[in-house]
């Protein structure tokens, strides 16, 4: 394969000048400055300021801890307005496609129709694993972003590193390597093969392991060719000051978040006993994340038992392969406690 950035980038975003903001064209050195730039109420309040567009605090620390240069980082609000920033740089719409596959995560699907873009679904098979060479054979060269979330959400489990990397070799697009439950996997993040794929992009993000989905911050780490492009259409300040402050204080405390990652993967092994116990279970599904898929025997009926009971899960019948499936975030020791509780209840009813 012969991937060039440059054949799938959108003509309009190609010539696209970015708009360049107060804050863009100033970097501190550290000196006292009077910032009568950009029409801002002077009067300090701690967030009387714009924030730092680029977000060079966080980056700094976040290219550190994940052994890529800062030109390598793109952050977003959330990681939903950087999978946004994707279709909207290199999908032309009511022209391009891009491939998911289902059961995944369902914004890859909305955000498609959003941008009027067609969404070519392949099935995972039986193990939720991708059929490379039937799925190949279904793209063309308005294939332009092809979707794989690993581990994979609802599922659970990890997509082999084996087929990723076929993938890589052989779609002439973007593939997307969705790491949101990275830090819940044994398996090395993609983020190590950037050099050996110019077409491989991943995103992660602050929601799960570093317990700040109530800040919305998401991380794309791509070749700073791709980041250059991204970066030509985000807005300016698409990352507020307070996200970026509560962001550098928690991926600064590195031994409280593998601390709390450790007490969430004991939890799980805990739990995935438990579960293992109730005659209504019919099959526990392997996971990298920190949630379980369980199969059981009236997934509609279970739901609305655990609802009543005040134990909210999702119910995740409706997606492909899934059918009759429940899906359990592991929670606190206590939370869990009370699910096991809960359930021995209603399997007694």
């Amino acid at each position: 394969m012969s991937f060039s950035l440059e054949k799938i980038i959108r003509e309009n975003v190609k010539g696209l000048k970015p708009y360049s903001s107060a804050r863009d064209e100033y970097v501190s050195d550290g000196s006292a400055m009077v910032f009568l730039d950009a029409n801002e109420n002077p009067f300090e309040n701690g967030v009387n300021r714009y924030p730092d567009p680029q977000q060079r605090s966080l980056k700094a620390v976040l290219a550190d801890q994940k052994g890529v240069a800062t030109e390598n980082i793109l952050l977003g609000n959330g990681s939903d307005e950087v999978l946004d920033l994707l279709f909207r740089a290199f999908c032309e719409p009511k022209e391009d496609n891009v491939i998911t596959l289902p059961p995944t995560y369902g914004m890859y699907k909305v955000l498609a129709a959003t941008n009027a873009i067609n969404n070519r679904e392949f099935v995972l098979n039986d193990n939720f694993q991708p059929d490379v060479k039937a799925l190949l054979k279904g793209v063309d060269a308005n294939s332009k972003l092809l979707f794989i979330c690993s581990p994979n959400n609802p599922t659970g489990n990890s997509i082999s590193d084996e087929k990723i990397k076929y993938l890589l070799e052989h779609f002439n697009g973007l593939v997307v390597v969705d790491e949101a439950y990275i830090d819940f996997s044994p398996n090395e993040s993609w983020t190590s093969r950037l050099a050996d794929f110019p077409n491989l992009v991943v995103t992660q993000t602050l929601s799960k392991a570093y317990g700040m989905a109530g800040i919305r911050l998401g991380v794309c780490i791509a070749s700073s060719e791709i980041i250059k492009v991204l970066n030509k259409i985000k807005p300016p300040y698409n990352v507020n000051g307070l996200t970026q402050l509560k962001a550098l204080e928690r991926v600064l405390a590195t031994k409280k978040v593998r601390e709390e990652v450790a007490k969430i993967l004991h939890e799980r092994g805990k739990l995935r006993l438990a579960l293992a116990e109730f005659s209504f279970v019919d099959t526990i599904y392997p996971t990298d994340a920190n949630f379980i898929l369980v199969k059981v025997d009236d997934a509609n009926k279970r739901y609305k038992q655990l609802l009543g009971r005040g134990v909210v899960i999702r119910n995740r019948s409706t997606q492909a392969l899934c059918k009759n499936t429940l899906r359990f975030t592991v929670g606190t020791p206590e939370e869990n406690k009370k699910l096991i509780a809960v359930l021995k209840e209603i399997s007694n009813e």
